[in-house]
């Protein structure tokens, strides 16, 4: 059997400054064209390799494979149980699993196609997965998608959607020495700034799953010169939503809290929004995977790429090894026994009936 705790850690040792995200995804391909179950596509930097046995259900186990930088963690260290190292736990252990099961699994119970797509750590308009959706959608039909993102091998069921709102504040600039003959934008900011720390984030539960929403300020700007009133300052704020609201909901919602702080000249601007995924844990095969391993279910309080499947008709749930508080982590890792499960659980759902 293999060490997948080993397996991780050269999946981790492969990138270097002349073995980028391109040279990853060609070993993966090597790897794989090799099984000769495997139908494998290679589309830009994203790989597909799929089943094609005729069964009833098609699985889809997805993961990314590209990491933020690295913070003094670019090398694997391996203490006992524990494997260390630049995206040990998003989501190289993930990645791991997939490969295995891939060359490893020759005659699963249902079709499975493994995805392993590029540029996730960037920004959404490079995301592979969604290349892949434009490009060829049809090599991601299926019935049920678990996506690699760590969840310290429990459930971690939909996600919630994210958006980005700049608001600005328009104020009429003076002279420092006679303030009072202009209006301070800078110091509107401060009746925003103190609605956001008054604002009481819902916590709805879906199926189970308790989401916690939030309504936070993230940057700041505003200023003209040392001695000039500001007649313009700006105030970021990223909202994150369960997925029992559409994108048009949450905005509505965050257009209705800073409404009666705004005047005339003032704008919201959306600039950046990702819709929410509903849990998928009522999907008998994920329902299957929960009971037959006791595994713990909660809702996914990030935004994962879960929500592409989910918009795409395909439920999706997270499910991998890694405690995702540690993903970008400078201290990031994974456990043996994280591993060890996920890859049961996965093994047992692809190999039994």
């Amino acid at each position: 059997m293999t060490d997948l705790l080993r397996l991780t850690a050269e999946l981790i040792d492969l990138p270097s400054p002349s073995f980028e995200e391109q040279a990853f995804v060609e070993m993966l391909e090597g790897e794989l064209r090799s099984v000769p179950w495997l139908d494998v596509e290679r589309v830009g930097d994203n790989l597909v390799a799929r089943t094609q046995l005729g069964r009833g259900v098609r699985v889809i186990l997805a993961g990314h494979t590209d990491t933020v930088p690295a913070n003094g963690n670019a090398t694997a260290r391996i203490d006992g149980d524990v494997l260390w190292g630049l995206g040990a736990c998003d989501m190289k252990s993930g990645l791991a699993v997939m490969l295995e099961l891939a060359r490893t699994v020759d005659e699963p119970v249902v079709d499975v196609t493994y995805v392993f797509y590029a540029r996730e750590e960037v920004a959404a308009a490079h995301n592979g997965l969604a290349e892949l959706f434009e490009l060829r959608p049809d090599l991601l039909v299926g019935d049920v998608a678990l996506l690699g993102e760590p969840t310290s091998a429990a459930i971690e069921a939909g996600c919630q959607g994210t958006m980005r709102f700049v608001v600005t504040l328009v104020g009429q600039r003076a002279h420092t020495a006679r303030a009072w003959k202009g209006v301070n934008a800078i110091h509107r900011v401060g009746r925003v700034l103190a609605a956001l720390e008054l604002y009481e984030p819902r916590q709805p539960v879906l199926d189970g799953c308790r989401f916690h929403e939030g309504l936070q300020a993230v940057a700041i700007e505003g200023g003209v010169a040392g001695n000039v009133v500001p007649d313009r300052a700006t105030v970021t704020i990223n909202h994150r939503f369960a997925p029992d609201r559409t994108i048009e909901e949450a905005e509505a919602h965050v257009r209705e809290v800073l409404a009666d702080l705004l005047v005339d000249g003032d704008t919201v601007e959306v600039v950046d929004a990702a819709p929410a995924a509903a849990p998928a844990t009522g999907h008998p095969l994920v329902q299957r995977l929960i009971e037959r391993h006791g595994l713990e279910v909660r809702a996914k309080l990030g935004w994962t790429d879960v929500a592409r499947f989910s918009a795409a008709g395909i439920p999706a749930a997270n499910f991998a090894p890694g405690d995702p508080s540690l993903a970008h982590a400078p201290d990031e890792r994974v456990e043996r026994r994280d591993l060890e499960v996920v890859a049961a659980a996965l093994r047992d759902l692809l190999t039994v009936a």
